[in-house]
């Protein structure tokens, strides 16, 4: 079992999360922000967490620009999405690209790359990724039997934007689709924005419509994208 404490960071209004496996009280950081927020909130909570790991959903600057401040406070092991590689190596120009130059970030180190259907241990809890490209080249989830992770694949009521550079509509078709394969119990934390569930998305998402139709669901309220 795990717990989830969110911190929205940032120019971005990122969310980002400190995940503790509640038996050993070993914690996980998903994502970074862009700033040194996420250090100096993480800095001031009492006790102490017992950061053991860093793991990215993808390479956005807003969810990866600040790993190197991160990794300066906490030496440990961070995970990324092999095919990640590409937009995560744009991050010195990244800030360029987006129009805000003065958030261009070195990269920070990356550890182990993670492939579909590999898992971390998180103290008791096993974290299992599920790759969910089409936001970006590599974009992931990171999930228990009762928790998601997805960044920016998808958020309540809406999807993760396809229209950047290394977006790909077609890929995030196939990964929205996979995503609503599991049990629609999990509770979802996206990159911005509330917690929701799968099951209330794909009953309410108006971008699924596609996914109920194909699930043989009526489709309602849908948007052709």
């Amino acid at each position: 079992m795990i717990s989830i404490q969110t911190f929205t960071v940032g120019m971005f209004q990122v969310n980002t999360y400190l995940v503790t496996d509640t038996a050993t009280g070993a914690s996980a950081i998903v994502d970074t922000g862009e700033s040194h927020e996420l250090v100096q909130r993480l800095q001031a909570l009492d006790p102490a967490p017992d950061i053991q790991m860093i793991l990215l959903t993808h390479g956005h600057i807003d969810h990866a620009g600040a790993l190197t401040f991160l990794q300066e406070v906490w030496d440990v092991p961070t995970y990324m999405p092999r095919d990640e590689q590409p937009l995560f190596q744009t991050l010195p120009i990244q800030g360029t690209m987006f129009g805000f130059p003065q958030l261009n970030r070195p990269c920070g180190r990356i550890d182990h790359l993670v492939d579909d259907g590999d898992s971390v241990q998180l103290g008791e809890t096993t974290l299992s990724f599920l790759a969910t490209p089409g936001h970006t080249p590599g974009q992931g989830c990171w999930y228990d039997d009762a928790e998601i992770l997805v960044g920016d694949t998808l958020f309540s009521g809406s999807i993760g934007r396809t229209d950047f550079p290394m977006s790909d509509p077609a890929l995030m078709k196939r990964s929205l689709l996979r995503l609503m394969e599991l049990p629609g119990h999990l509770r979802v934390h996206s990159g911005h924005g509330p917690v929701t569930t799968l099951d209330k998305e794909l009953r309410t998402n108006p971008f699924l419509g596609f996914v109920r139709k194909a699930k043989g669901m009526p489709a309602g309220r849908g948007m052709d994208w």
